[in-house]
C-alpha cells in the first residue's frame, strides 16, 4: 500500500507546513497496512448488519482499522513509541520483533514427570488434543511444522514454524518462519515442582496479530483473548496428561486420550 506521504519533523508539522490531509509520519508497516484496512472494511460491514449498539461499535472499530490501513498512521502507536514501518525489513529470522506484538506467560502444575510432559509436547500434532483454538498441527520435517488456528469470527490463518532451542526435558521453543499470516514465538518449560509434586508447566507466548495491537483488542471483543486461551488449554493439559482425557464444560469427556 504505497503512500505519497514525505516525513516531516514534529516542528514542520506544530507550524503547520504539513499538506492538507497530511496525517503525521508513517509509522505501521505495509504488510499490516493491508490488513488493517480489509479487516477493519470486514468488521464494519459485519458491524453494520447487526442493527445493535454492540454493532455500532464494532463498524466504529472497522472504520478506525480501515483509516490505519489507508493513512498508515497508528495514534496507538505514537503513544506507545512504536513504528512497524521502521521495524520492516529487520532481522528476518526473528519471527516477533522487540517492542512488538503482544505476550503472554502462564503455568501449571502437573503430576507429571518433566520427561513424560516434555515428550507429549515435542510431538507438535499432539497440541490440537488440548489447544481449541488449533485446528491442526502437521510436522513436515527438519524440525518445521505447519499450524492451522481459528480466528475471531470463524476466520483461519495459517503458519509454518520451526523448532529453534530444544533442551531434552527442560525447553521447547519455536518460532514461526518468514511470509507467516501471524508472526509469533512460543516457548514451553518443564521445571521440576517442589517436594516431588510434579511439573511445572511453563508457556511464554508472543504473537504478532494481523492488524496489529488493534487487532488484539479486535479479538477480545470476540472472547479470544491469548491470555484466556492458554490458561484453558494448559487447564486441559493438565487433564489429559493426568486422567488420561480432558473434560468438556458439560462434565461429559470428550474423548481425546493422552495415548498416540
Amino acid at each position: 500500500m504505497a503512500t505519497s506521504e514525505t516525513a516531516l519533523t514534529q516542528e514542520q508539522i506544530d507550524r503547520g507546513e504539513a499538506p492538507q490531509g497530511y496525517t503525521r509520519d508513517v509509522n505501521v508497516g505495509e504488510i499490516e497496512r493491508w490488513a488493517s484496512a480489509i479487516g477493519g472494511g470486514a468488521l464494519a460491514v459485519y458491524g453494520l448488519t447487526r442493527g445493535s449498539y454492540g454493532g455500532i461499535a464494532l463498524a466504529l472499530l472497522g472504520a478506525s482499522l480501515v483509516h490505519r490501513g489507508a493513512t498508515g498512521h497508528c495514534y496507538a502507536y505514537d503513544a506507545a513509541g512504536v513504528n512497524t514501518a521502521k521495524a520492516e525489513g529487520d532481522n528476518p529470522f526473528v519471527s516477533v520483533e522487540g517492542g512488538r506484538g503482544v505476550k503472554v506467560e502462564k503455568s501449571v502444575t502437573i503430576n507429571k514427570s518433566p520427561g513424560e510432559l516434555y515428550n507429549f509436547w515435542l510431538n507438535f500434532e499432539n497440541l490440537p488434543r488440548f489447544m481449541n483454538h488449533l485446528e491442526e498441527v502437521r510436522v513436515t520435517g527438519d524440525g518445521r511444522s505447519h499450524w492451522v488456528a481459528k480466528g475471531p469470527a470463524g476466520t483461519r490463518v495459517e503458519w509454518d514454524a520451526e523448532s529453534y532451542n530444544l533442551v531434552e526435558n527442560e525447553i521447547i521453543a519455536w518460532r514461526s518462519l518468514e511470509g507467516s499470516q501471524v508472526a509469533n514465538a512460543g516457548s514451553v518449560h518443564f521445571t521440576p515442582a517442589p517436594e516431588g509434586r510434579g511439573t511445572e508447566v511453563r508457556v511464554v507466548l508472543k504473537y504478532d496479530p494481523p492488524a496489529g495491537v488493534l487487532g488484539a483488542w479486535v479479538a477480545k471483543l470476540f472472547g479470544e483473548a491469548p491470555e484466556q486461551q492458554i490458561a484453558e488449554d494448559l487447564g486441559r493439559f493438565k487433564q489429559l496428561m493426568e486422567a488420561g482425557e480432558t473434560a468438556t464444560v458439560t462434565g461429559q469427556t470428550s474423548g481425546r486420550s493422552a495415548k498416540a
